[in-house]
Formats: C-alpha cells, sequence, structure tokens
C-alpha cells in the first residue's frame, strides 16, 4: 500500500491495521466477541494489506485512541495472517476462517462435496460398498448426509447404517484413497454434469415466467438456437403439457385446485384442453364450471397466467411427491411393445 494513503483507507482496512497493532492477546478477546463473518472480513483485510508505514498506523491508532506510543510498521501478508488468527483463535475456527478465506478452492474435498445435488451424489454412492459410503457418510453433516440417503435404495442404506454404527476409527491411508477415489471418478465428473444440468435449470426458470415473456425468449432462443431451444421446450412442463397426465393424474390434480382457480386457469387454454379437463370431471362440475367461465367476462392475462401457474406447480409437487405421474409428449409418441 502506498505511504500516506490513510484517506484511501477503508473502515475494514483501518480495523485490521488497529488490531495487528494492538496485538495478539488484545486482537484474542476482540474476536471472540465477534461472529465468523466479521472475523474472515477483517481477516481477508489484514492479508491483503501489504506494508503500512510508521505513519499510516500511527494516524489509525490516533483515530482510535488518540494516544500513540511508539508505534511500528505493520505487514499483512496471508501467511502472517494465518499466524496471526492460529495465535487468537481456536485450531477449529482459524481453519474454518482461512478456508472461507481461501473459498472453495482451499476447502476440503467433504465442504464442496456438500455442494453437490443429494440426487446426483446418491446415484454415484449407490455404486460403492456400503463400508465405503458409511466412512463417507460419517464425514458429512447430518443434514446432508440424510438428504443423500434418501435418494438411496432402501435395502442398501440399511447396510450403509449397520455400518455407522459399528464404524471405528479410519486409518488415514484408507481415508485419503477414498478421498482420492471421490475427487478422480466423481468431482472429475462434474462439470460435464453441470452442462447437462444447465438446460434443465433454463427449463424450470422458464416454467416460471408469464405466458407472454416465455414465449418472447422461447421464440429468440429458436432463432439462435433450434436445437438448445428444442431441449429446453422438451423439459419444460407447461399448463397445455396437462393434457398427456392419465386420467386418475389429471383428476387428482383438479380436486387440489379450487373452482374459482380452474375458471380462470381455462379461460385462456385451448378446446382441447378444456375437452379433456371436462372428461374427467363429473357432467355437473363440469357444467358448473363453464358458468363460471361464461360468468368471468374479459380477464385479465395476468391472473390467467397465475392461476395456470398454480395448477402447473401443484401438479408438480403431486409428482415430486410421488402422488402422480407426469408424461411428456414425448413419452405419448413413444412406441409400446405388447
Amino acid at each position: 500500500m502506498n505511504k500516506n494513503s490513510y484517506s484511501q483507507l477503508s473502515g475494514i482496512q483501518k480495523t485490521a491495521i488497529f488490531l495487528m497493532a494492538m496485538g495478539e492477546k488484545k486482537t484474542k478477546e476482540i474476536f471472540a466477541q465477534m461472529n465468523n463473518d466479521e472475523i474472515r472480513d477483517i481477516s481477508l483485510a489484514m492479508a491483503s494489506l501489504g506494508e503500512i508505514d510508521t505513519h499510516t498506523v500511527e494516524q489509525v491508532l490516533n483515530e482510535y485512541t488518540n494516544k500513540m506510543n511508539g508505534p511500528a510498521n505493520v505487514v499483512g501478508t496471508f501467511e502472517i495472517t494465518e499466524k496471526f488468527l492460529s495465535q487468537v483463535l481456536s485450531e477449529e475456527r482459524r481453519k474454518e476462517i482461512i478456508g472461507e478465506m481461501q473459498g472453495p478452492a482451499g476447502r476440503t474435498i467433504w465442504d464442496k462435496l456438500q455442494n453437490v445435488n443429494e440426487e446426483v451424489f446418491a446415484n454415484y454412492l449407490k455404486n460403492e460398498y456400503p463400508q465405503t459410503v458409511a466412512v463417507i457418510l460419517a464425514r458429512l453433516s447430518p443434514e446432508y448426509a440424510a438428504k443423500v440417503m434418501a435418494y438411496l435404495p432402501e435395502s442398501f442404506v440399511m447396510d450403509v447404517i449397520m455400518r455407522l454404527l459399528h464404524l471405528e476409527k479410519v486409518q488415514k491411508d484408507i481415508l485419503d484413497e477414498i478421498e482420492q477415489t471421490i475427487k478422480n471418478d466423481f468431482m472429475s465428473s462434474l462439470t460435464m454434469n453441470e452442462n447437462i444440468d444447465a438446460t434443465g435449470r433454463v427449463a424450470d426458470i422458464f416454467n416460471c415466467l408469464d405466458r407472454h415473456t416465455e414465449n418472447k425468449l422461447m421464440t429468440g432462443l429458436f432463432e439462435r438456437n433450434r436445437e438448445v431451444a428444442q431441449n429446453i421446450r422438451a423439459q419444460m412442463f407447461t399448463f397445455e403439457d396437462l393434457i398427456y397426465l392419465d386420467n386418475e393424474s389429471l383428476q387428482k390434480v383438479l380436486r387440489a385446485i379450487e373452482r374459482k382457480k380452474l375458471a380462470y386457469a381455462l379461460k385462456g387454454a385451448s378446446e382441447s384442453l378444456k375437452s379433456v379437463f371436462l372428461q374427467n370431471m363429473s357432467q355437473n362440475a363440469g357444467l358448473m364450471l363453464m358458468e363460471d367461465i361464461d360468468a368471468l367476462g374479459a380477464v385479465r392475462l395476468k391472473d390467467v397466467d397465475a392461476a395456470q401457474s398454480l395448477i402447473v406447480e401443484t401438479a408438480k409437487r403431486m409428482a415430486q411427491n410421488e402422488e402422480i405421474e407426469i408424461r411428456s409428449q414425448t413419452d405419448e409418441n413413444e412406441e409400446m411393445i405388447s
């Protein structure tokens, strides 16, 4: 940092200089009153200070105390900050702060794993030995481990649980081997999986757009890259896709929606979808719904979109809970063998 740069210091940089000048004992007492986010921010400022001249240190201390006896130069680097933290924080807390300062690249494989989609990781683990899976899950947070286990086959999970119950201290060389295997066989393939999942994420975003915006953006996508647009459209589930639900599934969805919302939704629906809806309702309920639709008169497009989005979200939620099965148009057109 340039000399005589006191006026350019931010508040967090002044705090970092002040604490380093105060020494480890005082800083330890101050850090004890702070949360990890505050300590991390100050530590990052410390690590990036460089050499601070005596005059600047004195100005900082005068601002905090109005007293200064023989100020010394302060030097802030990552290495000095790490050593400094080792004197004022517990080992566990120091590692946590340093890990956050370094970012994802500086964290352990176990930290990185907990940012991975649980289903993706479960699909990898189900091909491993239950004993190996037990060792891995024991290294992860209980919350994340529970989510992963939910995607594993039940009989396999029971084997893993039994091994977790009898798990003893794992030798370091075995643990190192497991870590290396995960890095080589699983983590290295995540980039490819992320590229595949990107289409699904965009499809999810499009599902949340209003109909006008969705049509405009989809048209633009088709003009730029027809193949990508088709892939996104294939993964989307829209209101019109309800036509591909089997009768039992559609009836469950209809029972979960109040009639007024159905009327708004069908006000902007195609005749073919209206027909499918009515076929899955009693004659009396269908007549009442049509009367409700006629009574609405002119309605705002955003109200129609909101009602249709509600029904779509209800169907998706029921599918996630395995109450219904959602089939795409592609599924509908697949050839069947008797």
